[in-house]
């Protein structure tokens, strides 16, 4: 094996990286009020009508002196902007430099200034190198990444330093990289008083050569943090945690699993925050500025309104009086168009039929809106609906209130909604948006209300299935319907599942709890606090205005629930109490198992590479490198390496694929090397001769070449092996000789005494060599695309 470098810190960086010695007063340096070269007469209307100390001329020296932009760079773009602070504003520069050869861009350099002290905040650079190649393993690795960030730091931003500590957690990959081409992420984020505030933080991104990419300062000195003489101790947090959580059941679909795809029944459990004095549940809406609304406590019924239409095959003339009947359509539509289509459905893999129907609204000749509809082809349920009429729309500056309140869209949707859905109604719940979203609203304000439903099913939320409708806030008609429900069977009475205080301590074994400060904004009226809600009501009764609020961004400290790193993502099992993978849905754990048996072996690293993407199994806390590897294990190998790690389902097509009859009579799509199997056919690494694959089989020496062979491309030209001079001791014994030589001669595989031993069955152990080995020549060919 080559020597390794890893452990070397790298120090030749890009040309927009690191700089030269600063002048003491960089920081502190105002504009020169004149003299400055005939640079500083062209500040035109970028600089007009600011008060930054910070001239443009002066920005654009200072960023030329900190990232040591070549000359050969030149300012295309200058912007002049204030950004919001907790108090006040700050004033920054934006510039943008580029270099062009021959009228092309070949690199970029994005650089912001604080246009005030003329601190660094942040740069961006791009650099078009098509001779560049990846090199594996990386030269430079995430810790000596951290050393080359902290660098940066001390020079650029020294009075940061102390300020910060490196998040341990964020941009780490949890899995060794398969390429070369890798960029570390490194996050150090700012703590006050011992506690972390995750919200300001220095960014840099470092790439596997030791070129800084991109720096960021995310900071506002403005901030008032607390002082807390006491909190609730780590076990008292821990409790008010678990006494807080609500986990919820959900079925979700495991979009990449082999086989059928089905519905899982799953319990859910969003991370949350409680007043780290108090222990009191902080409210989400301080911490997500998302929310959908609240979901009702009951569903639309007690028991379904109807039955499910018996499928049927629906013609073009039967969907158009089915869209008629259930929507008011203007009496100038006309249809336009009608298209017809069959596909499998990507979830439950049942093929489906459905109608695309549009119409045209036309007036005096002129067209004046349109609508389309989707209509089951089997059972004639609308699952969509849109109609878009110009001159119904509300104008912008319309000041007339909306004749239809919330209340009365609510109640419209619900009567739609049970309409085209009657046999699910009993599994139907209304989602109420939040009033104050259009309370003093007109109707030009609002256009159309949305209301959103959710379907459970024994309780438990349907996350796949989407149901709403929008209402005309000025004619009170359905302007959009969405019921697209997947053609699932569940079962007729609840499952049995873990009980909720179980769920929970699972969950709180993947979360970690962390104190920390997080960003909270208040609205004051009249020197008072006022709630958000009530301040809204008070606007739109003509109380108060905007400009008598003022608003208050203060830090709190919290305990919150922080998910813990992993290298994939996953859900609790509800029925089981196991954790899954959310891809594919097959059993994983929080704590990944670990080889007992490879510690000083002589192929360690390469054997934990394996283990990591789980090529190799280990059973009883053992990999066994002796034991002599299999061709199922192999072709996993082969096809995580040629993919960088990633699951070969992504280029399968669709996520249907598996539902597809398997190549090979013994890998069935059930198969955990079915997917690797079938993308290794896919790919021309293997044939498929008889039909059949032998998972199970061992490999010799003779098999590995030529498969290694096939991925490097070089198969065809191996197979002229008089090219390559192979003066093995054994090469009558020989099958793939060119292979054999190129193997040898590329350093993937050794000789013994001078012989190839081709028969000889691979080990565990030597394919793990042999495929880091891949690893490192594959890069080493790596040749950059064509350019036109």
């Amino acid at each position: 094996m080559r020597r390794n470098n890893r452990t070397k810190l790298a120090t030749i960086l890009t040309a927009a990286m690191i700089m030269g010695t600063l002048p003491g007063q960089a920081f502190a340096d105002s504009a020169d009020s004149g003299g400055a070269s005939a640079a500083a007469g062209s500040e035109t209307a970028v600089q007009s009508g600011t008060n930054a100390q910070i001239t443009k001329v002066k920005a654009e020296a200072l960023a030329r002196q900190y990232v040591n932009i070549p000359k050969e760079y030149t300012l295309q773009g200058t912007g002049f902007s204030s950004e919001q602070l907790a108090v006040g504003k700050r004033n920054t520069w934006s510039l943008d430099f580029v270099k062009k050869v021959n009228g092309k861009q070949q690199g970029s350099i994005y650089v912001r200034i604080h246009a005030d002290n003329g601190q660094l905040l942040e740069f961006r650079t791009y650099v078009d190198n098509p001779s560049a190649k990846p090199t594996y393993p990386l030269k430079v690795e995430r810790d000596a990444a951290q050393k080359l960030a902290l660098e940066f730091i001390h020079t650029l931003a020294p009075n940061y330093e102390s300020q910060v500590k490196l998040n341990t957690e964020y941009g780490v990959s949890l899995l060794p990289p398969l390429t070369g081409q890798v960029r570390h992420m490194l996050r150090f984020d700012r703590i006050v008083n011992g506690i972390p505030y995750a919200d300001n933080y220095i960014e840099a991104e470092i790439d596997s050569e030791g070129h800084m990419m991109s720096y960021s300062l995310r900071w506002d000195e403005t901030i008032v943090f607390p002082k807390v003489s006491t909190t609730l101790t780590a076990e008292q947090a821990d409790a008010k945690l678990r006494a807080a959580a609500k986990p919820e059941l959900a079925y979700i679909i495991p979009y990449s699993a082999k086989g059928e795809r089905k519905p899982v029944l799953s319990y859910k459990l969003d991370s949350l925050a409680i007043d780290a004095v108090s222990g009191d549940t902080k409210d989400r809406t301080n911490i997500s500025y998302y929310r959908q609304g609240t979901v009702s406590k009951t569903p639309l019924t007690a028991k379904p309104d109807g039955t499910k239409p018996s499928n049927s095959n629906i013609t073009e003339q039967r969907a158009v009086e089915i869209v008629k009947a259930a929507f008011k359509l203007p009496a100038d539509a006309v249809l336009s168009h009608s298209n017809y289509n069959e596909n499998k459905d990507e979830y439950s893999g049942k093929t489906n039929a459905y109608w695309d129907l549009n119409w045209t609204i036309t007036k005096d000749g002129k067209e004046q809106g349109f609508l389309s509809a989707t209509v089951d082809g089997q059972s004639g349920a609308i699952r969509n609906f849109y109609n878009y009429n110009y001159s119904a729309s509300p104008e912008k500056g319309e000041t007339d209130k909306a004749p239809v309140s919330l209340q009365q869209a609510m109640e419209l949707a619900t009567a739609t909604v049970k309409k085209q859905l009657p046999w699910l109604t009993h599994e139907l719940y209304i989602v109420s948006p939040k009033p104050e979203t259009y309370e003093g609203k007109t109707a030009g304000e609002i256009g159309s209300y949305r209301i959103e439903f959710v379907r459970k099913v024994h309780g438990a939320t349907v996350e796949y299935d989407n149901i709403g409708v929008s209402i005309d806030s000025r004619t009170g008609e359905v302007t959009d319907y969405n019921g697209n429900i997947a053609d699932f069977d569940y079962p007729a009475s609840p499952p049995g599942v873990i009980t909720k205080d179980a769920a929970i301590s699972k969950w709180l074994g993947y979360y970690r709890t962390e104190l920390a400060y997080q960003l909270v904004q208040q609205y004051w009226w009249e020197g008072q606090p006022i709630p958000y809600q009530k301040m809204l009501v008070l606007i739109a009764a003509g109380e108060a205005s905007e400009s008598q609020l003022t608003t208050k961004n203060e830090a709190e400290l919290v305990y919150r629930l922080v998910p813990r790193p992993l290298d994939e993502s996953i859900f609790l099992d509800a029925e089981t109490g196991s954790w899954r993978n959310r891809e594919t849905g097959e059993a994983t754990q929080l704590e990944k198992p670990k080889a007992t048996d490879i510690e000083g072996h002589w192929a360690q690293r390469q054997l934990e590479l394996m283990v990591a993407y789980k090529a190799l199994d280990v059973k009883d806390g053992k990999v066994r490198p002796s034991e002599q590897v299999t061709r199922g294990e192999l072709i996993k190998m082969l096809v995580l390496a040629r993919n960088s790690g990633n699951s070969p389902m992504y280029d399968m097509g669709t996520a249907s694929a598996a539902l597809e009859k398997a190549s090979f009579d013994d890998v069935a799509a059930d198969s955990s090397y079915f997917v690797y199997v079938e993308s290794a056919l896919a790919q021309n690494l293997i044939d498929i001769g008889d039909g059949s694959f032998n998972p199970d089989g061992k490999v010799s020496r003779d098999e590995m070449s030529e498969l290694i062979v096939r991925a490097l491309g070089y198969n065809a030209l191996a197979e002229y092996d008089h090219i390559f001079k192979a003066s093995f001791k054994d090469s009558d014994q020989i099958e793939n000789k060119g292979q054999a030589a190129i193997v040898v001669g590329l350093k993937i595989m050794s000789l013994s005494d001078g012989k190839f031993l081709p028969g000889k069955l691979v080990t565990r152990a030597e394919a793990s060599v042999a495929f880091f080995r891949y690893l490192q020549t594959r890069a080493d060919l790596a040749e950059a695309p064509l350019r036109m």
